[in-house]
């Protein structure tokens, strides 16, 4: 289904989501990963409560607010892109002294960072209601429906990115030009995404 495919794409494209879930699994373990990942579950199920029953409406009424989170979006993947790319920047993978964090704190972050997530904002509101038939059914359902896919796809590409990180990481260190190249490509991708959202930030809400 395309929905799945726009999601695997999307999930494999670094960002809020899996920088964060990737600094946790390497510094306090896949355990606290998969936690942080259970808070960002329920922020997709979150949106996709708020779309599917009117959220979508809101920013069509005041298209403003949109705009500005999109803005707000691509001012914050730039922000990430340079800060891999500049002289010393960190490598998705690189292992940091992050303090460890009760599961609790860590379910809360990872909801938040969801929720703050401008890509996931986007997914729901402008990218999911382009796959709904109007003629194939009720709307909510297929929203619904296609949300759930979104979220399995989500949660299954990020779990796998969990469990790899220290792998990863370690592989990275034993090979410091490789550490070189993934920030490059990590940069690029995530300063390529933040230019593309500002580009089409002008565009308002659209509901199929």
């Amino acid at each position: 289904m395309g929905i799945a495919l726009v999601e695997l794409g999307l999930a494999l494209t670094p960002g809020p989501n899996m920088m964060y879930l990737v600094s946790r699994s390497i510094s306090q373990g896949w355990r606290a990963g998969m936690m942080s990942l259970t808070g960002t579950a329920v922020g997709f199920v979150v949106y996709l409560v708020m779309a599917n029953l009117g959220l979508a409406m809101v920013f069509l009424a005041v298209p403003w607010l949109f705009i500005a989170l999109k803005v707000l979006g691509a001012l914050y993947l730039l922000w990430l892109a340079y800060q891999t790319l500049r002289p010393g920047g960190r490598s998705l993978f690189e292992a940091t002294d992050l303090p460890a964090d009760s599961f609790g704190r860590l379910f809360r972050m990872g909801l938040l960072t969801n929720l703050l997530n401008p890509k996931v904002a986007i997914l729901y509101l402008a990218l999911i209601p382009q796959f709904i038939d109007p003629s194939a059914g009720s709307v909510v359902l297929q929203g619904f429906l296609l949300g759930a896919i979104q979220i399995l796809v989500g949660v299954a590409v990020n779990g796998a990115v969990i469990l790899a990180a220290g792998s990863v990481a370690a592989g990275l260190r034993r090979r410091p030009a490789w550490v070189k190249w993934q920030k490059w490509v990590t940069g690029t991708l995530l300063g390529a995404v933040g230019v593309k959202l500002a580009i089409d930030a002008p565009a308002p809400a659209a509901v199929a």
